[in-house]
């Protein structure tokens, strides 16, 4: 018997790749992980503008210009929206402040001549003497106020850079989705068909559920200018829903906004609508609580419960939808409106696909409504291009040279 017995040749240099590569992926999941909700708010918006992209690109060349062309077609209007909204919301506070009611109401609480004394006096003083700035309680009050300042600005850049985070997240996914794709199945699909129709499932069930969220947000806004504008016609004098075509809009957007939803648009027009009634006419608070049945029940249940399981993931069971959109938000927090549908879409096209060939290896998976097969005889006509991810030729641009690291 021989006295050293060899263990089976290691190539060590693929042990050391291999170690790198565990490293590597352990590195990207962190990173992942820490930006879990800017990530997936991405991932949504690319499937959200993907059909856009897909009209575009047909006309553009330049999958980098298309590219902008869609994502300024989406931010647009809602940029639009937000400037509508502050207009209007400036306009609705100008005519409270202004109003008789308002001023009867505070009086008892507020000397208005005492407050305009003081900042006349203290003006003064600051202008004889502007080392009083940094001492006396003006100081304290101006450091408050500073730190107030500050935090809101550290706030609000914090979400710019989440939000153009994300931006950058689908600029890429639209422009270079298809090397993602010609990756992957050089990696991993290669003649793998139960690969192959998981990956295409999953990719239809993700394109069902976040483009079926803005249908769901379109059906509500819709429902809520019409329900508005009828609550309206009988809304008494003084007491009108503003811009309820507005309102509407932004009912459809908050519909969108994890956990909370519409409550985040129809809660302060409510306490608006209570507060004008409870200064000019208290007997029409009963108008107020029509408002707030109606939003809850019409505007907010039925779209939320009923439309949204029916509109996205369509290939999906209907109740398992409703239960991810409820409880992805409970786990993940805002996030999880997103990435609840899409563990789901994973998980459940894993199991139903991937599970049944790992149990037995040569089962075949039926290649259904996810998965198209070559069809018998030429269609009628071509499919949409927004249907799936177009293939891209290997060919470099005209222009700009975006596909120039597709042979690589």
């Amino acid at each position: 018997m021989p006295r050293n017995i060899s263990l089976p040749d290691v190539n060590r240099g693929r042990a050391v790749l291999w170690f790198v590569a565990v490293l590597l992926v352990a590195g990207l999941a962190y990173v992942t992980w820490s930006y879990v909700g800017t990530i997936v708010l991405g991932v949504f918006a690319y499937y959200v503008t993907r059909p856009v992209f897909a009209r575009i690109n047909a006309r553009i060349r330049s999958r980098t210009i298309a590219t902008a062309v869609a994502l300024l077609l989406v931010t647009v209007p809602v940029l639009l929206l937000v400037v509508w909204t502050l207009g209007v919301a400036i306009q609705q506070l100008s005519i409270i402040l202004q109003s008789e009611a308002v001023t009867a109401a505070l009086e008892p609480f507020i000397d208005v001549t005492e407050i305009t004394n003081t900042i006349t006096v203290t003006v003064e003083g600051v202008v004889r003497d502007p080392a009083s700035l940094t001492r006396g309680p003006l100081a304290d009050t101006l450091t408050n106020a500073a730190d107030i300042v500050s935090e809101s600005f550290g706030f609000i850049v914090n979400i710019g850079l989440h939000a153009f985070i994300a931006i950058v997240v689908t600029f890429f996914l639209l422009r270079d989705d298809y090397r993602i794709v010609r990756w992957a199945d050089n990696v991993f699909v290669r003649d793998n068909e139960v690969l192959l129709a998981y990956f295409k499932a999953v990719d239809t069930d993700l394109k069902s559920i976040f483009y079926g969220s803005i249908l769901n947000a379109l059906l509500t806004a819709a429902l809520a200018v019409v329900t508005y504008s009828l609550l309206n016609l009988v809304a008494p004098s003084g007491l009108d829903i503003p811009s309820p075509g507005l309102v509407g809009l932004l009912v459809g957007v908050g519909s969108l906004v994890p956990v909370v939803g519409i409550k985040i648009v129809w809660v302060p027009i409510a306490l608006y609508l209570l507060a004008v009634a409870a200064l000019s006419t208290p007997t029409a608070i009963w108008f107020v609580v029509v408002f707030a049945l109606v939003s809850v029940v019409v505007v907010d249940t039925i779209p939320d419960q009923v439309l949204r399981p029916y509109v996205s993931g369509r290939n999906l069971n209907v109740g398992a939808v409703m239960l991810a959109y409820i409880f992805g938000p409970l786990l993940f927090g805002w996030y999880g409106i997103f990435l609840g549908p899409l563990l789901l879409a994973v998980g459940y096209e894993f199991a139903r696909i991937v599970l049944p060939w790992l149990v037995d290896a040569d089962w075949v998976p039926e290649l259904g409504p996810f998965v198209e097969t070559e069809p018998e005889e030429e269609p009628a006509a071509a499919p949409p291009a927004a249907e799936a991810v177009e293939d891209v030729p290997d060919q470099p641009e005209d222009a700009d040279g975006d596909q120039t690291g597709a042979a690589q």
